[in-house]
């Protein structure tokens, strides 16, 4: 009999309980409020480090036993909460937790819009292990799933995506990351008639768009951050949209450290396959974020600078 390694769902109401929901929505709140006081400074690296200073006193007394499984800080050089640090008192749930102190803080040290401090946490062994990638190949829509599919041709996804919504291609809005590594994925979209949202931070904030119920985005497509994938994969199963990705290495060396690692870059990840249990999100912007009441009862988005919609 083949055993199945995933956990046995657990009940969202029992796993996430008020207190431990408090303590890290007062947490992210911690270090965004921290990192607002460095907007505008220029220095993307102070406003990760007072957010990171932050977020461990925060978190030392979240009523869970906590570990870091995925940060942000490695890819970026930048100051972080590294992968097997423990939080928490100890007296509650094993969780384990994937955080970025400051999602944007290019952004946020430029003073500009769609920084936020965000975490997820989910019971042991729910998320990938994606060892030491640093970037994704995405696809993420609202639900059902209507068979698109992460290697097949853009023009096929768009005509299956606007045929199950009862749209025109030309009606899609597509995000995709304004970067090389998409030129032809931006490219594809354009050609197959659809209008290409481009983007240059911020694919967690488009993510949401792309899932929750009203949002403005019809799907998300390109590589962008890994440890962000993981946190957008919470998101995505709090709203039950559909998620696939897949380990992109942009240089010899991140590939190299995956194959060493024993990662299989072919491997085409389903949302299961990225956080396979109910995860609870905590989200709080540091600059104006276009993100709105939370659109799940696992998503919470606590008080901050909040934008209507998302511009460009």
């Amino acid at each position: 009999m083949h055993h199945d390694p995933r956990p046995v769902p657990s009940r969202p109401d029992t796993v996430f309980g008020m207190d431990l929901r408090a303590a890290l929505g007062a947490a992210v709140l911690a270090a965004a409020d921290a990192a607002r006081a460095r907007v505008g400074s220029g220095d993307p690296d102070a406003v990760d480090g007072v957010a990171v200073d932050a977020l461990r006193r925060a978190l030392a007394s979240a009523p869970a036993a906590l570990t870091v499984v995925a940060g942000e800080g490695e890819k970026d050089e930048a100051p972080m909460l590294h992968p097997g640090e423990r939080f928490g008192t100890g007296a509650g749930p094993a969780l384990d937790l994937v955080v970025d102190p400051v999602d944007g803080t290019r952004l946020a040290a430029s003073g500009r819009p769609g920084a936020m401090a965000i975490l997820a946490v989910a019971p042991s062994g729910a998320f990938a292990d994606l060892g030491s990638a640093h970037y994704l190949d995405k696809l993420v829509h609202a639900g059902p799933d209507v068979g698109l599919t992460l290697r097949g041709p853009v023009a096929e996804n768009l005509a299956r995506l606007a045929g199950a919504l009862g749209i025109r291609v030309e009606e899609l809005r597509v995000a995709v990351q304004a970067r090389p590594r998409n030129v032809e994925v931006a490219e594809a979209v354009a050609r197959a008639g659809a209008r290409v949202h481009a983007f240059e931070h911020g694919d967690i904030e488009r993510v949401v768009h792309a899932v929750a119920s009203g949002g403005s985005l019809d799907l998300l497509l390109g590589v962008g951050g890994a440890p962000e994938g993981l946190l957008e994969a919470a998101i995505v199963r709090a709203h039950g949209g559909v998620m696939l990705a897949a380990l992109a290495p942009q240089s010899s060396r991140e590939s190299e450290r995956l194959a060493h690692g024993g990662h299989d870059a072919t491997r085409v990840f389903d949302l299961d396959g990225l956080c396979c249990e109910s995860a609870f999100v905590a989200i709080a912007p540091v600059t104006p974020c276009a993100l709105g009441p939370a659109g799940a009862t696992l998503v919470e988005v606590g008080p901050g600078p909040l934008a209507a919609d998302l511009s460009g």
